[in-house]
């Protein structure tokens, strides 16, 4: 019997030798693979290695970047991998090549496919993009699109967390057809007048949370697109840039659609708009429901509270057909501050699917501190408690 518990407890003791050793992170120091932190040298070879290393491993990894600047041309961190635990932890800068041309046609200067655990912790992605917007600026189409700075695609269980994105070219973030992302302690810093550089895009994508994140920049400071379902904003700061945006939706005739998305605790400030839903005039396919804006604050805010279904940049090529999107349950509660125009709520909806069960709760917006305007064009909803400016549903 004593032989017997002797085994017993050797047999554990083995068991959990095997589990420690399982769960003991390996580490891939991308500085004794190669990499220089010159932010000259070419690193990108040194961070694939590493990479590949840890991907092949059993054992969960960390990938560490140390102190210093390292230059990256575009990179893809492919899965799957044989472990589900990879962290990227970064104490240094990450910049891509000074030259546009270098990476303004790929899609994605650094890019995740098909991963599934991957952590980014730490770290400033300097995406170098000024001279690109600047081409944009007097060249227009004859420039590169510009690449995305940090993308992931088709993969799961993603973590972001105190990344700092720099300049980007196009899209600073990137998260399309992925499950489980949270995204925290993240900061966003573009011009206000770079062209296409959305703070974060996501699309495609479910179970996705945006915590506690600053971010200004050219364009919309989060853009929701087609195929969202279970996002949550909390905790967000933005501005400059174009508002937090539901679409640009109906693009497509066969869309898929956007519902069950909250936003809650952010401010805005002398942003372009601040809630915005927008879909283009055309027959689609493509829905938003089930959306719950609450605890919103304006600073001088050109277009507060904004569902615009004649989307149309610039008025160039606009479809002048009527919006297929039906937009329905969007609920705004407590939002107050500053409209920088007359009108502080506006819902102009589509003709042939107006917009439905529209519900404002104690939404106080002022113009110059007097008390602003609201306009609706085929908008049907509710008002409850105190309602500034006057509601048209």
């Amino acid at each position: 019997m004593a032989n017997r518990r002797s085994l017993f407890s050797l047999s554990l003791i083995f068991v959990f030798m095997i589990n420690s050793a399982i769960a003991t992170p390996v580490t891939y120091n991308v500085a004794s693979l190669g990499a220089k932190a010159d932010g000259k040298t070419d690193s990108t070879k040194a961070f694939l290695s590493a990479w590949a290393k840890a991907c092949a491993s059993m054992n969960p990894g960390v990938i560490y970047v140390p102190a210093g600047t390292f230059f990256l041309r575009d990179v893809v961190f492919t899965g799957p991998c044989k472990n589900n635990a990879i962290t990227f932890r970064i104490a240094g800068t990450l910049v891509a090549p000074s030259d546009y041309r270098v990476i303004g046609n790929a899609a994605n200067w650094i890019f995740f496919h098909h991963v599934n655990g991957v952590t980014i912790s730490g770290g400033i992605l300097d995406g170098q993009g000024t001279a690109l917007w600047a081409c944009k600026a007097s060249h227009g189409e004859s420039c590169p699109s510009g690449a995305t700075t940090l993308g992931f695609s088709d993969s799961n269980n993603i973590v972001v967390s105190g990344l700092a994105s720099l300049n980007s070219q196009m899209f600073h973030i990137v998260i399309n057809d992925c499950q489980n992302v949270q995204m925290q302690g993240v900061r966003v810093s573009a011009s206000g007048n770079s062209p296409n550089t959305d703070g974060i895009h996501v699309q495609m994508s479910s179970g996705v949370t945006i915590l506690n994140s600053k971010i200004a920049t050219g364009d919309d400071c989060v853009s929701i697109g087609p195929g969202t379902s279970n996002l949550w904003i909390e905790g967000v700061a933005c501005g400059p840039g174009h508002g937090i945006s539901i679409g640009s939706l109906g693009k497509e005739q066969e869309e898929a659609g956007v519902q069950n998305v909250t936003v809650k605790t952010v401010t805005f400030t002398g942003t372009q708009n601040g809630l915005r839903i927008k879909s283009w005039g055309r027959p689609s396919t493509g829905f938003a429901r089930n959306i719950l804006f609450q605890h919103a604050t304006m600073v001088n805010v050109e277009n507060p509270i904004i569902i615009d279904q004649h989307y149309c940049p610039d008025n160039k090529g606009c479809p002048g057909q009527v919006s297929g999107v039906q937009i329905s349950d969007v609920t705004y509660e407590d939002i107050h501050g500053t409209s920088a125009t007359e009108v502080a709520v506006k819902f102009d909806c589509s003709p042939k699917y107006p917009c439905s069960e529209i519900k404002l709760e104690d939404v106080k917006l002022t113009y110059k501190n007097q008390a602003a305007e609201s306009s609706c064009s085929h908008a049907d909803g509710t008002t409850e408690g105190v309602v500034q400016p006057t509601s048209c549903l």
